[in-house]
């Protein structure tokens, strides 16, 4: 027996050695697979290397951003490099890990929690002036200071809010006799307006969906809950509040059937910045997205006619209310020129100077951090210009506007809350067992961590 248990851990240690060399080959291709740096234009300036995930349009939009700011100064040179999306944060963390991480990596996964609990992230207010660091926090948008503050410093500045809203097609409001300029003032209302505006085939398949209401975390807000508290710093997931969210969001399902709406969606296509979104090809009346859309559909639908509003809110509930992400600027630990990135980080969010840097935001069409860039002139013409993206500033101030909690574990909640939410959807669970079944992977997240020397 003891020769077999031997045995047994022999194998059990080839394979742990195997699996190892495997990661770690993995990496190494990972790492030197990648592309090199652009050729240098200002080979004789300190040379900030600079991660991005965009690609295709906004690539350029962010290469036009660097050649700004190497074009204003003659001290630094921003070196921008973009990699893939699906692997940028194992090349960070393995460049953090190698002694050789960027300077600074623009980012928009919810990750700086946990990064800035494990030191891997550079605290941003320890860069500026005790007086400019409490002017900035004064007048930062409440969203763009929940995405990047934790436990109380700036890990993550953001160049790009996205916030959501209710887009409306006014040639389906009018043929339903319904008045775009008279739009509901509560969710309740807006369900009904949905009702009027559904459109089914002869067998009873939809081929038009009216208004749906999705993603938990988007409405929970305004349901006078949310999944954290952020005065007391606590999850609030299985509450009063979240299952009538919740209960809200299932019950259009039901009253179209799960199935049918199921068969309904898969057969929409998913673009993203083309004439495939649904909206464009007529599948939503009343479809809620960000505020991207509005510069997508000038492109590409300039002559559709819509209007866009924000989320009513539900009756007693709370108004201008929703989900928040956005990209956000962060440096690592062990950057070589962390002067040079802050820099650059200033110079596009508009930490300093806000007025040059709402130029780079209307190239994206971005939501700004500070209400300084919201009104620079140049800013405010891009609105007159694209007068619905007006919509989207005026949610920017409100305090219901909610972005993953900042818990270590934010990652694993991000997926176990949209699993809960998607299994309640598509009728597999109650509500009320979606919020006790995510309360309870949460806790016992919670208990393993505590029990392997994790601090929340």
């Amino acid at each position: 027996m003891a020769i077999d248990a031997l045995l047994n851990g022999s194998k059990r240690a080839k394979i742990a050695w195997a699996l190892t060399a495997a990661i770690v080959i993995a990496g190494l291709i990972l790492v030197f697979a990648m592309p090199g740096p652009p050729p240098r234009k200002y080979p004789d300036r300190i040379p900030v290397r600079f991660w991005h995930m965009w690609t295709a349009e906004w690539k350029v939009v962010v290469e036009n951003i660097c050649d700004r700011f190497n074009e204003s100064q003659d001290k630094y040179e921003v070196l921008p490099l973009s990699i893939p999306g699906t692997s940028g944060d194992a090349k960070f963390l393995l460049g953090i890990a190698g002694g050789n991480p960027p300077d600074v990596m623009a980012h928009w996964n919810p990750s700086i929690p946990k990064w800035s609990q494990e030191g891997l992230l550079v605290p941003l207010n320890t860069l500026m002036p005790p007086a400019q660091w409490e002017e900035l926090q004064r007048i930062m948008y409440p969203a763009a200071r929940k995405i990047g503050m934790c436990n109380g410093n700036l890990y993550g500045v953001t160049t790009g809010l996205n916030t959501w809203a209710c887009y409306c097609r006014v040639d389906y409001l009018r043929e339903a006799g319904l008045d775009p300029k008279q739009f509901p003032d509560t969710l309740e209302g807006l369900m009904a307006w949905g009702d009027k505006l559904n459109r089914f085939d002869k067998q009873g398949g939809l081929t038009r969906v009216g208004f749906l209401p999705r993603q938990f975390m988007m409405y929970a807000p305004g349901f006078g809950g949310g999944i954290y508290d952020w005065n007391a710093g606590k999850l609030t997931l299985n509450t009063p509040e979240n299952l009538r969210a919740m209960s809200f969001l299932v019950e259009p399902r039901q009253k179209l059937g799960f199935d049918n709406i199921v068969k309904f969606m898969s057969g929409l296509a998913t673009g993203v910045g083309d004439m495939s979104w649904p909206f464009i090809t007529g599948a939503y009346a009343i479809e809620m997205d960000g505020q991207w859309r509005v510069q997508q559909l000038a492109k590409y639908a300039p002559n559709l006619e819509y209007v866009t509003v924000p989320i009513p809110a539900p009756a007693g509930g709370k108004k201008l209310f929703g989900w928040v992400n956005g990209n956000f600027m962060i440096i690592p630990t062990g950057a070589k020129q962390v002067q040079g990135a802050w820099e650059f980080i200033k110079f596009w969010s508009g930490v300093e100077q806000p007025e040059r840097a709402a130029e780079f935001y209307t190239w994206g069409g971005w939501l700004p951090l500070t209400s300084a860039v919201a009104n620079a002139p140049i800013y405010r013409q891009y609105v007159k210009e694209h007068p619905q993206f007006q919509t989207f500033l005026d949610i920017l101030p409100s305090d219901n506007l909610q972005p993953v909690p900042p818990v270590a574990y934010q990652m694993y909640l991000w997926d176990r809350v949209n699993q809960a939410d998607d299994s309640a959807m598509r009728g597999a669970v109650t509500p009320q067992q979606a919020l006790t079944r995510v309360e309870q992977e949460i806790a016992r997240e919670l208990a393993i961590r505590k029990e392997s020397g994790y601090v929340d």
